[in-house]
């Protein structure tokens, strides 16, 4: 860690605790309503879009403040967007752009150094083996959106890694998630697949921003 405070050891102090109350709330409220999906409305959406925001609020209450805070708080405004724009199947594509934006954000924040290319291609390789097996499911206009997304989540993921503590665990629940929702979407419906994907995609993301309390200079009002 050279000198990093850990972001699990962090979660003792009352403030932080505090602050990730309304995340959890809103989490059980997420999955105690548990609107249907073919339901599409504004309260729906914001019902989703609940926790993600509150994870923003927790960032400007808690973290230290910088651009890598900044570039985390991006993160979670678009893939804000993107739950809501995903409520409805018709906003597809700028749901999926949302988040591909957010991933960027992500890429930011966690930086480009060290480079470690030898993680970059294990990443690369799995994701190249899950999405051949995907492409062959996916109508032809879909394609290209679809396979530009994995390769921005891919080299997020491998950012991430190589930032590591929870930073790497969220990426790896976050491409969890992506994955079981893109398969239970385009080759065949699984069970239990929006409670896997949405109870992932929440860890994912807290465990994500938990990140930005690696650096010191916790707030402490």
């Amino acid at each position: 860690m050279g000198g990093r405070l850990r972001s699990f050891a962090l979660l003792k102090y009352p403030q932080v605790r505090r602050w990730l109350a309304p995340f959890i709330l809103a989490c059980s409220l997420y999955f105690l309503l548990w609107i249907p999906v073919d339901q599409p409305s504004w309260v729906s959406a914001l019902i989703k879009c609940q926790p993600i925001l509150c994870l923003v609020v927790f960032l400007w209450a808690v973290a230290p403040g910088g651009s890598s805070t900044w570039l985390l708080q991006g993160a979670l405004v678009c893939s804000a967007v993107g739950d809501a724009c995903l409520i409805w199947p018709e906003a597809f594509f700028y749901g999926t752009a949302a988040f591909s934006v957010a991933h960027l954000f992500y890429l930011g924040a966690f930086g480009l150094t060290p480079l470690q290319p030898g993680l970059l291609l294990c990443t690369t390789l799995a994701s190249l083996t899950y999405y051949s097996f995907l492409l062959l499911h996916l109508e032809q206009g879909m394609v290209l959106p679809v396979m530009a997304y994995g390769l921005i989540l891919n080299s997020m993921l491998w950012r991430s890694l190589v930032w590591g503590g929870s930073a790497s665990w969220g990426a790896v629940l976050f491409t969890f998630s992506d994955g079981v929702l893109a398969w239970d979407t385009f080759v065949y419906s699984l069970p239990f697949a929006r409670l896997v994907t949405m109870s992932t995609y929440y860890a994912a993301q807290l465990l994500l921003i938990l990140s930005a309390l690696r650096n010191p200079g916790l707030k402490t009002h």
